[in-house]
Parts: C-alpha cells; structure tokens; sequence
C-alpha cells in the first residue's frame, strides 16, 4: 500500500471518528474553547525557474543544469473518478483552534506537489568528466534525461493560523471566514532522475526544508462542514537528493491554489459565561 493510499484512509478514519464523536458528546447550548478541523482537497501548481546542481565526486562531474522549467502534473483534471483518489495532487490540513474567540490555531499542512523537469533545451554548466563545459543539451527520456519529483515534491508545515469572521446568515447556518496562515517545515520529495543515461534508484527521502504563506476563504455550512478556497506561497530548498553515483541541490518557489472540503468541531472545555 502506498503513502498516499494510508494517508487518505487515515483521513476518511479520523474524520468518521470525530464527526461520530461530535454529534454525540455535542450540544448547540454547550460552546467550547477549541475547535477541531480536517480537510482534504485538490491543488494546482505554478513554479519558479530554477537551477538544479548536481555533484558526481566519482565521476568527476561537478555542474548546473541553469534556470530550467519545471510544471506539475494534476492528475485530477484528466480521469479522477477512474484512479484513486489520493494518486492525483491533493492536500490536507489537520488543525485546531486552540482559542476559538481570538481565532487562533496550529495545523498540519500536507501538499502532495508534483515537480516535472522535462522536454526542454537545458544549459548544462560546470564539470563534467573533470572538464569545464557550458552548453546546451535536449533533456528529454529518449536523450537519456529526466528529472522527476512526481509521486511528490511534498510540503509539510507546521502553520499558525489566523481567522476573521467575515460574514453569516441570520440562521448563522452559513459562515464566510478569512483565514491566514505562515509555517516552515521539512520536504519530503520521491526522487526519480536520469542523468547523461545514468538512473538513480527512485525512492522518498528526507530532502531540506519549505516555508509558506496561505490565505483563505472558508464557508461553513450548518456549523460542520466547509469548503475551502486559498493561494499560497511556498519556498521549498532541497539538499542531497539522490542521483546516481551522487546527489543534487535544488531550489524554487511555488504559487498554489488549493480547493478542499472539511469537517470542523468544537472540542475542549467549556467557556466561562
């Protein structure tokens, strides 16, 4: 079973066992502190040009593919309802409103990002062989090139999160809020290149760090269920990725859109009337 396949059933397994936990232990009269929430959505990305260097110590090959293109790839936009629902680029957000009348949380904040470094005349610039080079190669599979952070080149953060109350209906059955969040975390990317024809073994690591800034529009409905809507901002900087016979350092930054659909609660103590 993959990552994304654990990682979604988690999410529909908490979400049942929350939403359960909540209707039951619940009451309209009874306002809590805190609140609960958890989401899971779809994303969409715009990248930074970028340069991708490349350090082979046996080889002798010291050198810089420079500001190369790199896109996404959605998923969702082609067959979603034929694969499975975690294959496509999706997110989720685990947070908690630690003080619900300040609007104040911390959450979880997962992006399953696709980065695609292909079908394109790159500048490669350093050592290649223990001799200096600058030119020009056709980066594509069938020239022996490719360079994939496709099964993810996956944003963790750990946000604050800031909440506005914008608008409600009389009934305050539906709520429209502004949220705003910053964080920093790790990188957890699914390496995958071809280099000069020479492939590293493919596989998740550990691979630097991502900061970012996200603003939002929630509108709750009947207060448990929302949408979501928000852009983003994310600097994401990759270290000792794997490459064959060495390892590569990367660096781009990232405008997102992400759309989700949550379920959100109160928790915690009672307020003091």
């Amino acid at each position: 079973m993959n990552i994304q396949a654990v990682l979604f059933r988690s999410f529909l397994f908490f979400t049942f066992l929350f939403f359960t936990f909540s209707i039951q232990a619940q009451s309209k009269k009874k306002e809590r502190k805190k609140e609960f929430y958890f989401s899971w959505g779809y994303n969409k990305e715009w990248y930074t040009k970028s340069t991708v260097k490349v350090n082979q110590p046996s080889l002798g090959n010291h050198y810089s593919f420079v500001n190369i293109k790199g896109h996404d790839h959605p998923g969702w936009d082609e067959a979603l309802f034929t694969k499975a629902i975690s294959i496509p680029q999706y997110n989720y957000r685990l947070g908690l409103f630690i003080n619900k009348k300040k609007g104040l949380a911390v959450e979880i904040n997962f992006d399953h990002t696709k980065f695609i470094f292909a079908d394109q005349q790159a500048r490669v610039k350093g050592t290649l062989g223990n001799r200096v080079v600058d030119t020009i190669v056709n980066f594509n599979k069938p020239n022996g090139f490719n360079y994939y952070l496709n099964n993810g080149a996956n944003f963790l953060l750990f946000n604050i999160v800031k909440r506005w109350h914008w608008v409600q209906n009389k009934k305050q059955t539906i709520k429209v809020d502004a949220l705003g969040k910053a964080g920093i975390g790790p990188v957890i990317p699914h390496v995958e290149n071809t280099l000069f024809g020479d492939a590293n073994k493919a596989g998740f690591q550990l691979g630097g760090w991502n900061i970012g800034v996200e603003a939002a529009v929630r509108a709750t409905f009947f207060d448990y269920i929302f949408l979501e809507y928000s852009n983003k901002l994310d600097y994401a900087r990759y270290s000792d990725l794997k490459v064959y016979e060495g390892t590569a350092k990367h660096a781009f930054g990232t405008y997102e859109m992400v759309a989700s659909l949550g379920v959100t609660f109160p928790v915690g103590g009672k307020v003091k009337k």
